[in-house]
């Protein structure tokens, strides 16, 4: 228990720390500070000219000038230090009876800050000090400097309400300016933050399109030469034609796919050019695969398409049936495996059905059936995979845009 407080307590004084230094750049902070030793150097004599009597001690000036030029120099470091070291310099100049002094401007300079960098309770702090503080300059200026002015009572008050409206007037420019920055800032941070989240989104798309890509290649070619290898191996001793025409179908297999992955992989490395984007004229090709690979694929196309369908369609068309007939290889008991093509005028449908092994039909959806359902999901459509009594469907409907 006593450890678990004594963890917690440097973390409560960080947070109070953090709450009162902000963190700026060395940079910034010795900008401020030469700043501030400018303004010294500015309006320091400008300060000192305004004694026309003795009544004022140099000594007060200078130091309520120091005072003032040193909330300036942490004035971004910490608004509300800065806030204080103004508010005891203002209280130090009226408790001496120094007038009104060049040096009071750095109070507009500390109000903005309070506005526009300080945490929550130091910008309403900053508010209530344009109100408050106005009130103590007109209090100051009518209830001391002018205490034995010989006007008369309601020109007195009309003199006071003009000057407190004017002074708070002018505090509360300087802190709505403040305001306006603090809400500038805001904005800025959420537009970058919004673009970096937009960013990152398509990042995962990119991802998710290329590794869409790589899965589809890489697992269809390699299932097509396991088959082939399976084959060309029980084959080799009983039929060498057969077995050699196996490695001719795994080496053409495997240059394609690795045409494919390079073409991929140059996308990937240069942010230019496009994957591999087969068309339904691709489809016998994919069909003679399959059928050297071992599978009875039968096809029926019926509706046919009418013109030719928009690229991206024909793209996902061809990609679903890939990774299906990928599946029927791999998972199913090597029989038939039937493809239905229906083109209606607004919609196509993709109906493939195999006889899978006992024991399969409860297999986990991998990164080809997630594929697949992202393909459809791509251009508008839908896609179901379930087995049944020894069958596995893949069941997808794809809407027809306007033909490529």
């Amino acid at each position: 228990m006593s450890q678990t407080i004594d963890r917690a307590e440097p973390a409560r004084r960080n947070r109070a720390l953090g709450a009162l230094i902000r963190n700026i750049t060395p940079g910034q902070l010795w900008v401020d500070i030469t700043l501030a030793a400018l303004f010294m150097f500015v309006f320091g004599p400008l300060s000192l000219a305004v004694l026309v009597d003795d009544s004022v001690s140099v000594g007060v000036v200078v130091t309520v000038m120091v005072v003032m030029a040193l909330a300036l120099a942490v004035r971004r470091l910490s608004p509300a230090l800065a806030l204080a070291i103004a508010w005891a310099g203002a209280i130090f100049q009226m408790a001496c009876g120094a007038p009104p002094l060049p040096a009071n401007i750095a109070i507009f300079g500390v109000l903005y800050v309070t506005a526009a960098y300080g945490t929550r309770l130091v910008v309403w702090l900053g508010f209530a000090s344009t109100l408050v503080g106005a009130g103590a300059v007109t209090l100051y200026l009518f209830l001391v400097a002018f205490m034995l002015n010989a006007a008369g009572a309601w020109q007195v008050l009309f003199l006071g309400t003009a000057t407190y409206l004017a002074v708070a007037f002018a505090f509360a420019l300087a802190w709505t300016i403040g305001m306006l920055v603090r809400t500038a800032q805001r904005a800025k941070r959420t537009k970058l933050a919004q673009a970096l989240a937009e960013r990152e989104v398509v990042i995962e798309q990119e991802r998710g399109r290329i590794a869409r890509d790589m899965h589809d290649v890489v697992a269809h070619s390699l299932a097509v030469v396991i088959a082939q290898a399976d084959g060309a191996r029980y084959a080799a001793r009983t039929d060498p034609a057969t077995a050699s025409e196996a490695l001719g179908t795994i080496a053409h297999t495997a240059r394609g796919a690795l045409a494919d992955v390079r073409l991929l992989l140059t996308q990937l490395r240069h942010n230019e050019g496009v994957g591999p984007q087969p068309t339904l004229g691709d489809l016998e090709q994919l069909y003679a695969q399959v059928r050297a690979a071992g599978a009875d694929v039968r096809v029926e196309v019926a509706p046919t398409p009418v013109g030719s369908p928009p690229a991206a369609l024909q793209l996902a068309v061809y990609r679903i049936l890939q990774e299906a007939l990928t599946n029927a290889l791999r998972h199913g008991d090597g029989k038939a495996v039937e493809v239905r093509l229906a083109w209606h005028p607004e919609r196509v449908e993709i109906e493939v059905r195999n006889a899978v092994v006992a024991g399969t039909e409860s297999r986990p959806a991998g990164h080809g059936l997630v594929g697949m359902i992202e393909r459809a999901s791509l251009v508008g459509g839908r896609l179901d995979a379930s087995a049944h009594d020894g069958t596995f469907v893949v069941a997808a409907t794809l809407p027809i845009g306007a033909p490529a």
